[in-house]
């Protein structure tokens, strides 16, 4: 792929997280709007439970899009170590989100 053609992909999928995390907040707004206004309990902790499993989405994107520009970008080490450095990072990530 050219160095062109890298470049907007990497703008796209940055565009892509930037946009998810405005979501993100606007869940987050709503959830404050929600508790100032008295909402009862089990409609905020559903609300909460959604942006808590949006969060890890994004997370699971990036962990997803590094992994792949990891595996084609380092030339300095094995295909065997980047696929064990890739396996570590996610589940270093996935221990997280329980």
């Amino acid at each position: 792929m050219s160095d062109a053609v890298e470049a907007v992909a990497e703008d796209d999928e940055k565009r892509r997280i930037v946009n998810r995390l405005k979501r993100l907040e606007g869940q987050i707004r709503g959830l404050q709007t929600m508790i100032e206004s008295g909402k009862d309990c089990e409609a905020v902790l559903t609300q909460i439970m959604a942006a808590k499993s949006a969060l890890n989405q994004v997370g699971m994107h990036i962990i997803g899009h590094s992994m792949k520009r990891c595996l084609i970008d380092d030339e300095s080490k094995t295909r065997d170590e980047l696929i064990d450095e890739a396996i570590a990072v996610f589940l270093k990530y996935s221990a997280c989100i329980k």
